[in-house]
C-alpha cells in the first residue's frame, strides 16, 4: 500500500523544495544539501541579529518547513545578538562550512531568493534592524 501525506505536509514539502531549487540555482549548485546549509546559516545568522519581534514576525513569512528551521536553535532571551559585519561573517563561516570569502557571495545570493519569493517588503522591513555593514553584505550584488 503507498506511503500517502496529507495535503498541507504535501504543500510544504513543495514549498519548501520551491526555495531550496532557487538556492540551489543562486549558488550555481546541484546540491541541495549544500543549499539547504547555506539557507538554514543565512537564517540562523539573519535571525539572530533581530530583535524578538522581528525575528518572529519575518518567519511568520517563510514556508512552513523553513520556519522550522528558522527556529531550531534559537533562543529569544539572548536575541538580538550585538555583531558586526565580520562577526556575521565568522558566524555564518563556522554554521554553513564555507570559506570567509565565499559568505558575501552566497548571503547575497540568498537574501536575493528570500526577496523574490516572500512577501513584498518583509525583508525590507527585518533589514533595517541590521547595522549597514551588514545590511551591506546581505544585499550586494551577486553578478
Amino acid at each position: 500500500m503507498p506511503t500517502t501525506h496529507p495535503p498541507d505536509f504535501e504543500h510544504a514539502i513543495h514549498s519548501a523544495n520551491i526555495w531550496l531549487k532557487a538556492v540551489s540555482e543562486a549558488l550555481e549548485t546541484e546540491d541541495r544539501h549544500v543549499a539547504h546549509r547555506i539557507l538554514r546559516s543565512w537564517l540562523h545568522t539573519f535571525r539572530d541579529r533581530l530583535t524578538v519581534d522581528v525575528a518572529a514576525h519575518f518567519a511568520a513569512q517563510l514556508p512552513e518547513l523553513l520556519r522550522g528551521a528558522y527556529y531550531d536553535g534559537w533562543d529569544p532571551s539572548v536575541v538580538p545578538v550585538k555583531y558586526d559585519r565580520e562577526g556575521y561573517v565568522n558566524r555564518f563561516v563556522q554554521e554553513a562550512k564555507v570559506s570567509a570569502e565565499e559568505v558575501p557571495r552566497m548571503a547575497a545570493a540568498v537574501t536575493t531568493v528570500v526577496r523574490e519569493h516572500g512577501s513584498p517588503g518583509h525583508l525590507e522591513a527585518a533589514l533595517e534592524q541590521l547595522p549597514q555593514d551588514i545590511r551591506a553584505l546581505l544585499v550586494q550584488p551577486t553578478a
